[in-house]
């Protein structure tokens, strides 16, 4: 086996050998010490709980899946727009950056039932939600790969007759590329969870709900299996993202020895 496909095979196992043995672990310490499940619950428990209740945690999963893709598709149609409003006008910079700071800065709890009470319990308020905490990482790195075009590359178009709109298109827009796809990859993450908190508070699905249905009754291990799922929806929709950066903006990775 050559090093390059050693390297490569390092980098697909090398994570889910880490995982496996994270798993191995806090079982060995569970059974050893003795918590019991109502606390700490030992991964073949929280397994065996995804087993016994795999029809109800599939079906409320897919609806924080499809929740949480609308929410974050939302923000990322939003952010692109706001990102190239502020990047390419300095006055808009400076009058919606800085309320988009503060924005950001209000912990998205306190807005949930401003949701609740403009659009009542379900679908909608985990939507916006979702879109609160995702559009802003894609604002932000749309303007900055915008703000920081390197100055001689745009005298230079200038100097060879380009407009301004063609400065945006040729160099802007591939400048920004890959500061929107690191951008994507935080807000996929952040839409799962806006999606699970209001869930948690403002809906009869998904879950979130379904976790604060199962602490309610004690069954700790069933939560434990919510918290997993999330997380390996969240990992997929994150490895997507980055499958779909490494197509498309492939010349902005350094390339492998």
């Amino acid at each position: 086996m050559t090093a390059a496909r050693w390297a490569k095979l390092q980098e697909y196992v090398l994570p889910y050998v880490i995982t496996l043995l994270l798993l191995a672990l806090w079982e060995v310490l569970d059974r050893v010490s003795h918590i019991p499940s109502i606390v700490l619950p030992p991964p073949s428990e929280i397994f065996s709980a995804m087993i016994r209740y795999r029809g109800v945690i599939a079906e409320n999963a897919l609806h924080t899946f499809i929740t949480s893709m609308i929410g974050f598709g939302l923000g990322v149609v939003i952010g692109i727009l706001i990102g190239l409003a502020t990047g390419i006008s300095p006055a808009v910079y400076r009058t919606i950056y800085p309320l988009l700071v503060a924005f950001n800065a209000i912990p998205k709890v306190a807005l949930l039932p401003l949701f609740v009470l403009w659009a009542g319990i379900g679908v909608v308020p985990a939507v916006l939600t979702a879109l609160a905490l995702a559009f802003f990482p894609i604002a932000v790195n749309v303007a900055t790969g915008l703000a920081t075009i390197d100055p001689e590359m745009e005298d230079l178009m200038r100097s060879l007759g380009a407009r301004r709109d063609e400065i945006l298109l040729k160099v802007g827009i591939p400048r920004a590329m890959p500061f929107l796809f690191a951008s994507l990859k935080i807000a996929i993450s952040l839409a799962f969870v806006g999606t699970v908190i209001s869930e948690t508070v403002a809906s009869n699905e998904g879950i979130g709900f379904l976790m604060m249905s199962a602490s309610s009754n004690f069954n700790v291990p069933l939560v434990f299996a919510g918290v997993f799922v999330i997380a390996v929806m969240a990992v997929a929709a994150y490895g997507a993202c980055s499958l779909i950066e490494r197509r498309m903006v492939h010349w902005a990775f350094r390339a492998q020895p």
